[in-house]
């Protein structure tokens, strides 16, 4: 079973009609990685906020929200927050392939499991799951590039070497496939702003003419955009990163030239997770299977619909 919801409207409608039953006394955890970069810093604030609007709309329910700096401290955590009784549980693995077997050890105390993101190798284990698009943020970036360019040069700078990875450029491959858009290289900058700078230079040290690049987050984007400003390089039209970073969307919504859209793959989805964990615990909604969230392009025109100010990211 799968959905699409953009934003938090859809699974709020969800969490709102158990409302009334929110008397009886129950614990979610939300276990989740620290924030060690600008993703994770907007995953952190928006499960915080999330716990908050939560316990205030269901008087029975305690959430708590553990953040974990590796994937043996959050294996760890998750053994903790289990001794205290929780009824439900929220992850974000740091890595699914580590996380697998302590998820499933909690999974047989009767925790019904919600895995955001990062999916894990037995997905049996997990009740519900909640993700970006990751194909179609790589579709959508290179459908923008193809139809905006139409015939050039384009460096693409990738994240991990894990499946998120492999499938957002599978995604864009088959977006440019057939166009005059020609990829000139594909590195790993690993989700890092300085892994990316450093990337972005050997490019335009090695090639004379790029027209555009994709890079598959925004933290990326930021040390890409750095790297062309300290080389002076005029040839680079655009660049299209990804996530929904507040200062990429402001970007957009100013009219920026090298940053015309963006592509989300929004934080906020752990906010998400929560309120439809939390409508399973109370409401007694079928909400168990996959809810994908669209990679919805962000232009000028809808940018404020995915500002937000106050996040760290």
């Amino acid at each position: 079973m799968k959905f699409r919801f953009i934003g938090l409207a859809a699974a709020a409608l969800l969490a709102i009609a158990g409302t009334a039953q929110a008397q009886e006394a129950k614990t979610m955890a939300v276990s989740i990685p620290a924030a060690d970069h600008g993703w994770t810093g907007g995953v952190v604030y928006h499960a915080e906020q999330a716990a908050k609007a939560l316990e205030a709309r269901y008087p029975g329910l305690k959430v708590i929200v553990k953040t974990s700096p590796d994937g043996a401290s959050q294996a760890n955590a998750l053994e903790d927050l289990t001794t205290q009784g929780i009824n439900a549980l929220v992850a974000l693995p740091h890595n699914s392939d580590e996380l697998t077997d302590p998820l499933r050890q909690v999974k047989s105390k009767g925790v019904f499991i919600t895995v955001v993101d990062r999916a894990l190798s037995d997905p049996s284990i997990q009740d519900l799951y909640v993700a970006g698009n990751n194909p179609e943020l790589g579709r959508v970036a290179g459908r923008y590039i193809k139809d905006t360019l139409g015939t050039g040069n384009v460096v693409v700078i990738r994240g991990l070497p894990i499946v998120i990875d492999e499938e957002r450029i599978k995604g864009f491959d088959e977006a440019i496939q057939g166009s005059g858009i020609k990829v000139l290289d594909k590195q790993f900058g690993n989700w890092s702003r300085d892994d990316a700078f450093k990337v972005m230079q050997d490019y335009l040290a090695k090639y004379p003419q790029i027209d555009a690049v994709w890079c598959q987050d925004d933290d990326m984007a930021v040390g890409v955009l750095e790297a062309i400003k300290q080389a002076n390089r005029t040839d680079i039209k655009f660049v299209v990163g990804g996530a929904g970073m507040k200062d990429m969307v402001k970007r957009v919504m100013d009219g920026d030239k090298m940053i015309p859209v963006d592509v989300l793959y929004p934080p906020a989805m752990v906010a998400v997770a929560m309120d439809l964990t939390a409508a399973n615990l109370y409401a007694q909604l079928p909400v168990r299977g996959r809810y994908i969230l669209d990679a919805t392009l962000v232009t000028k025109d809808n940018a404020k619909e995915f500002y937000y100010p106050d996040s760290p990211f």
